[in-house]
This record gives structure tokens, C-alpha cells and sequence, in this order.
């Protein structure tokens, strides 16, 4: 485990990162010319960023990017 320190604008552009990661992946997984095993990496890869993501957003600004089933736009 690693750790280091963030002033609060740190924070705010991590956060941002974060989000336009998840968002860019989340409409990459509805593209039906990806292939379902480069989605299904893809959706590995989107589980690793929320959960970092986790740390630093509040539970309400979670929800907003939790994801219901981890396939359900795959075809």
C-alpha cells in the first residue's frame, strides 16, 4: 500500500480525472464495433478506477458512476 498527501485542488483534479476516465470508458462499453474481449478488459479496468475513485468522492457522487451489471452492455 502506498500513500501520499493532497492539498484540496489535488484532490479536485484527481476527482476529475477520475470521472472523465469512467465517463470515456462507460460510452466505449456501449460501442458495438468493440470487441466483447476488449470490453471486458475495459470493464476491469473501469472497476480499478471507481474504486480509487471511491476514496475520494462522496458516497452521494458514487452513485452516480456504480455500474449495475458488470456486462450489461456487452452483445
Amino acid at each position: 500500500m502506498l500513500g501520499f498527501l493532497l492539498n484540496m485542488k489535488e484532490v479536485q483534479e484527481v476527482e476529475y480525472l477520475l470521472k472523465r476516465e469512467m465517463e470515456e470508458l462507460l460510452l466505449d462499453l456501449t460501442d458495438p464495433r468493440i470487441d466483447n474481449i476488449v470490453k471486458k478488459a475495459m470493464e476491469e479496468k473501469y472497476q480499478i478506477i471507481f474504486g480509487i475513485y471511491r476514496r475520494f468522492a462522496s458516497p452521494k457522487e458514487c452513485t452516480k458512476y456504480i455500474r449495475t451489471s458488470q456486462y450489461k452492455h456487452f452483445n
